[in-house]
């Protein structure tokens, strides 16, 4: 990514989501840059500048080192010595880590969430764009809607507090998905996985259902990490 790209995109997000006015600076700017990565606006290994960050999102660097510190635990930015901040890139340890609370917390919502008709005629159709999406070679598209199916799992515990955990492991695992440059089709083998787990969910069988989804986050896992190498 280009310097002037990425100033663009800072920017764009100050002013749309008025920065300035909100009290809680340093989680807000933390959340622009969370959904910047998570979004692929910045990819792994980019080097997130401190100064003109500051300038673009009238922040100051104190602000902007405390949402580093939140990103940074977060596992999505660190710290080079004498280099500055950069978008982490993500090892197979990372992968791992990511399955492992995946396994804890999704299928935890497919046990206790309340997927009431509504809730599955949402994953339903967010499975149709996709579906649109694959037929027409729009891969940003189909991954997108991998991310809003698994957002949307999550959102029926109604909690805030674990809708937020989910983006935050939504964001690390954008990063996974953007080192596999030479697996760019990597979520259309998902939509129909999807459209399956839905329609268990749809039926009330949560036994399979959590059965289904555990295999189908050991088959991910292991794609990914035999991409890796």
């Amino acid at each position: 990514m280009s310097d002037a790209a990425l100033e663009e995109l800072l920017a764009d997000e100050a002013v749309r989501r008025g920065l300035g006015d909100h009290a809680h600076v340093p989680d807000r700017v933390a959340d622009i840059l969370r959904r910047l990565i998570a979004s692929g606006g910045i990819l792994p290994g980019t080097k997130v500048p401190e100064v003109r960050t500051t300038e673009l999102l009238g922040v100051s660097r104190h602000t902007l080192r405390t949402a580093f510190q939140t990103l940074a635990a977060e596992g999505l930015v660190e710290r080079r010595p004498n280099r500055g901040v950069f978008v982490h890139s993500p090892t197979v340890e990372d992968i791992r880590e990511t399955y492992r609370v995946r396994r804890v917390v999704e299928i935890g919502a497919v046990r206790q969430g309340v997927f009431d008709p509504h809730a599955v005629e949402a994953l339903e159709s967010i499975i149709a764009a996709a579906r649109t999406a694959v037929a027409a070679d729009d891969l940003p598209a189909v991954a997108q809607a991998n991310q809003q199916f698994h957002r949307l799992i999550i959102a029926q515990l109604g909690s805030d507090q674990l809708s937020t955990f989910m983006e935050q492991i939504l964001a690390r695992m954008r990063l996974v998905f953007h080192t596999m440059r030479d697996e760019p089709t990597f979520h259309t083998f998902y939509v129909e996985r999807n459209a399956r787990l839905t329609e268990l969910l749809r039926h009330g069988d949560r036994p399979a259902a959590e059965t289904y989804l555990a295999d189908y986050f050991d088959a991910a896992e292991q794609q990914l990490l035999e991409t890796m190498g």
